[in-house]
């Protein structure tokens, strides 16, 4: 199949899609980007308008470079990922940041018998709710390259499961999953198909008409679903393994590439089976604890969360840092979003997205004072200042916000300051150049750093320098970089995208780089730190104690007030 047809081709969107774990829109001139239809597709609800394909390939063949320009840059860093995977069954370390939630259901009947049992109106209640909140469904084949790669999977992923090949998954489950377009894994045992135990089993007929669908992958879940396969003699054990895999492909003309393990047991052994049968991963539960996918031991265990636990899967669901971009890229376009995280035992408060901007306020506030009445919706204490007087808004080095004046530095405190990062931001782009108090105490040297420059001022040292984090040495005489204490950063990450950010643990200097590195940031700042790191977002602090006010901030401004009103936010 042609690459053009690949993209194009709808039934395949979980195909060409999930090998890279996301979507490519690509841009023609006055038109709107083709959605892939793996994010909200529907056939009985319309969530997607989508442009006419014919309209996007009439394009590409006139002006072939938008297409390869395009495919160049996104498909460039998912090449270099995909050949840097994880050894084995290993899970690969940016995949193990993530957190994508895989859910596990069982029967789905009208009343229920059992706890886990759900009634088809509650499902259909998941999958709204999973609509509302953006999540997107991704299929276990996209999960398994994520993990191999560390390819970030869509912003909000998740993937649902069913085991044992449920009569209620082909009347009430397959349905659904056409409704809303979501694909889905089904795990089955295949000595019950078509028998009616107390509860009704799909027949062949329905599992070949469901397998035929790319919305549905179809697990091996053993020949008779022991209770324990860690119990069974061997032959027992290989039997079980091999011949259900072996059925299923006879009977449903596919390959069967994934193993699900009865009741969640396994041991060494067992996976070691699994993986010799020809399975490419295996899924499995622990009744006692909910982990993400990330945090398995490896690929033929990778662990499942309740249906139970939907709620609170769905509010912490994240796919993943960014991959490096090709070249020096920036994107001040993203929808603004907030994540909690933990490496490298810091734990850490990352937002990202938006166009960064800088407000120099008339006095010393609080971080989310400052906001107040600006398009803002989230800042980070910003540059140095003088602590001479309590309502002083006077910086140490230049300082430039968009709607306020230059105001140059204090010559004697400039020579102090060479060396450190100068962040210098226009529209378009941010650089982080050394300070040089020669050079970039006038507007006019601000502008020749950086032509049509909006806002500048002077940070304490850089955290991570073109995606290295930076050792001991490069702080120099810095006070206390060494020492154990909250800190507030601001930079650009893998994605081009900007990020601000507070440690919400006590860390030093060196430490806070190295997270901040492995979390993906290309380039990272530290703040004005210690009593005076602070960080807002929607009005609120988003820090367990009462800062030290502060008189500047970086704040991120959500793109479309941007695009729309060509506004930035007023000095205080």
């Amino acid at each position: 199949m042609k690459l053009y047809q690949r993209i194009l081709h709808v039934p395949l969107c979980c195909g060409f899609s999930q090998i890279y774990a996301l979507s490519i829109p690509i841009p023609v001139a006055g038109l709107p980007s083709l959605v892939s239809p793996c994010h909200e597709n529907s056939s009985a609800i319309s969530y997607t308008n989508l442009v006419d394909p014919a309209i996007h390939l009439a394009s590409w063949i006139h002006e072939p470079q938008i297409l390869f320009s395009q495919l160049v840059q996104e498909l460039g860093p998912l090449l270099v990922a995909s050949l840097n995977s994880s050894p084995a069954s290993e899970i690969h370390a940016k995949a193990k940041q993530a957190r994508v939630p895989v859910m596990m259901y069982h029967d789905i009947v009208p009343h229920k018998e059992v706890f886990f049992d759900v009634t088809p109106q509650e499902l259909a209640s998941h999958l709204e709710l999973i609509r509302v909140q953006k999540l997107t469904p991704i299929s276990l084949a996209q999960l398994l390259t994520h993990l191999r790669t560390g390819i970030p999977l869509p912003e909000k992923p998740i993937l649902l499961t069913f085991d044992d090949g449920y009569g209620g998954h082909y009347q009430y489950v397959y349905p659904l999953l056409k409704k809303y377009g979501y694909p889905a894994t089904f795990s089955i045992y295949t000595s019950n198909l078509g028998k009616n135990t107390g509860r009704t089993h799909v027949n062949w007929e329905q599992l070949r008409q469901m397998a035929a669908d790319p919305l549905v992958t179809i697990a091996a879940h053993t020949v008779t679903h022991p209770t324990d396969l860690r119990t069974l003699p061997q032959d027992q054990l290989q039997f079980e393994i091999t011949e259900s895999k072996r059925i299923l492909e006879t009977q449903l003309g596919i390959s069967v590439d994934y193993f699900v393990y009865p009741a969640g047991k396994y041991n060494v052994q067992v996976a070691n089976f699994v993986e010799q049968a020809g399975y490419k991963a295996a899924l499995t539960m622990d009744d006692a604890v909910d982990r993400f996918a990330g945090e398995s031991e490896n690929l033929f265990a990778i662990a499942r969360i309740g249906q139970s636990r939907l709620k609170e899967a769905i509010a912490a669901a994240w796919g993943g840092p960014q991959l490096p971009a090709w070249g020096v890229k920036f994107d001040f376009n993203s929808a603004i979003a907030i994540n909690t995280t933990t490496l490298n035992q810091a734990r850490l408060i990352l937002i990202t997205g938006g166009q960064p901007t800088t407000i120099h306020a008339k006095s010393r506030y609080q971080v989310p004072q400052i906001l107040a009445d600006t398009p803002a919706v989230a800042a980070v204490d910003g540059g140095f200042f003088s602590l001479k007087s309590l309502d002083s808004n006077v910086m140490i080095g230049p300082v430039l916000s968009h709607n306020s004046k230059f105001v140059p530095g204090n010559n004697s405190e400039n020579r102090k300051l060479n060396g450190r990062p100068l962040i210098l931001i226009n529209s378009q782009v941010v650089k982080f150049v050394p300070f040089n108090s020669q050079q970039h105490n006038t507007l006019p040297g601000l502008n020749t750093a950086l032509p049509h420059v909006t806002d500048a001022f002077v940070a304490a040292a850089w955290l991570v320098k073109d995606s290295q984090p930076q050792t001991a040495s490069t702080f120099g005489s810095l006070f206390d970089f060494d020492a154990a204490r909250h800190r507030a950063f601001w930079g650009i990450n893998q994605a081009g995208q900007p990020a601000i950010g507070v440690s919400t643990t006590l860390i030093d200097s060196v430490s806070l780089g190295l997270a901040l590195a492995h979390a993906g940031l290309r380039d990272a700042v530290m703040l004005d730190s210690g009593a005076s790191t602070s960080l807002a977002y929607k009005g609120e602090s988003l820090v367990s104690y009462i800062p030290r006010p502060v008189p500047h901030v970086v704040a991120l401004v959500p793109p479309q007030i941007m695009n729309q009103n060509h506004c930035r936010v007023k000095s205080g």
